[in-house]
């Protein structure tokens, strides 16, 4: 039998099509049940402040940095999403006047415009707000070079071979989008040979750095976080670091602000994690099969899945 269509865009796959008993159960999840939901491999974590997150996501950065030596360069792939850990890390670099010539950071993701990446001068760039958040406010006695900073372009090769070059990625960092992604890694479009199932796990898993078609629903997302709902603006392509890349890093730290991905959805996924249900219709659900997975919760922002009228 067929799955269901998509009740947000029909044309694609996305976590509306998976059966209800998974979203129900999804839906009924409390705090408490979600800090249950930890296992080997998997652990959950609750902090009571905003202050306390974003502070424990910046030092995930320094720890990271501290590990890094001549003999072994090492580094953490972040997100743009959340952001207001960026200016911490600089700040604490700075107090604690760290050694950063070995230290490493890859960006995450990109947008694609005009077939290419947009340019670092484009007001959505991600390069761009790395720079301005964090890097540019890093005293230059630290020592981190320009080419420590790995950001995706059109032409992938030079960032995939830095995820190749014997540099230890200690943390991979991430938000979570709408459509359940980490970075841009969304669900595809239901066509061709995935016009009746999704990729299998397996398919999904074998992808590397790459430009996506953005489902329609990251698109929506990024105007009202980044453009004040002007979604004319947003580019519907990007770059996006892989699950090659991401089974790489050694850990996959996941921040929930309660800023993006909504009550239920910040659910679902700690969910189909634990009880690794895979399904590349959710992309975050993948990341079940890796060996160090921590989801981390600012407590105020997991909300309730009941009916509330505004």
């Amino acid at each position: 039998m067929p799955r269901k269509l998509s009740i947000l865009a029909p044309d694609w796959w996305d976590f509306t099509t998976l059966d209800e008993e998974i979203l129900n159960d999804a839906a009924k999840l409390t705090p408490g049940d979600l800090l249950q939901l930890s296992r080997e491999g998997f652990k959950v974590i609750f902090y009571n402040t905003l202050e306390d997150f974003y502070l424990a996501e910046a030092l995930e950065y320094i720890t990271s940095w501290k590990q890094a030596s001549d003999s072994q360069p090492a580094g953490i792939c972040g997100p743009i999403g959340p952001t207001e850990q960026l200016p911490l890390v600089a700040r604490i670099v700075n107090e604690l006047q760290l050694n950063l010539s070995n230290a490493h950071f890859w960006g995450m993701d990109e947008w694609y415009l005009n077939g290419k990446e947009v340019e670092v001068t484009h007001p959505l760039s991600f390069e761009k707000a790395d720079r301005e958040l964090c890097f540019n406010l890093i005293d230059k006695k630290s020592g981190m070079p320009d080419s420590n900073l790995h950001f995706p372009k059109a032409d992938v090769n030079e960032y995939i071979n830095s995820w190749e070059s014997g540099i230890r990625c200690l943390v991979m960092q991430g938000g979570q989008g709408d459509t359940k992604h980490w970075a841009f890694n969304d669900p595809v479009k239901r066509e061709g040979k995935f016009r009746d199932a999704p990729p299998s796990p397996s398919e999904y898993r074998k992808l590397s750095t790459r430009m996506v078609d953005l489902h329609p629903v990251t698109c929506i997302q990024n105007a009202r976080t980044s453009a004040g709902g002007v979604i004319m603006g947003i580019p519907v392509q990007a770059l996006t670091v892989g699950p090659v890349q991401t089974w790489k890093a050694e850990k996959v730290s996941i921040w929930h602000a309660g800023t993006h991905d909504n009550p239920f959805g910040q659910r679902l996924t700690a969910l189909m994690i634990s009880k690794k249900i895979i399904d590349s219709s959710v992309p975050m659900s993948l990341l079940a099969d890796h060996p160090n997975v921590q989801f981390n919760y600012f407590r105020g922002g997991l909300g309730v899945c009941e009916t509330e009228m505004h």
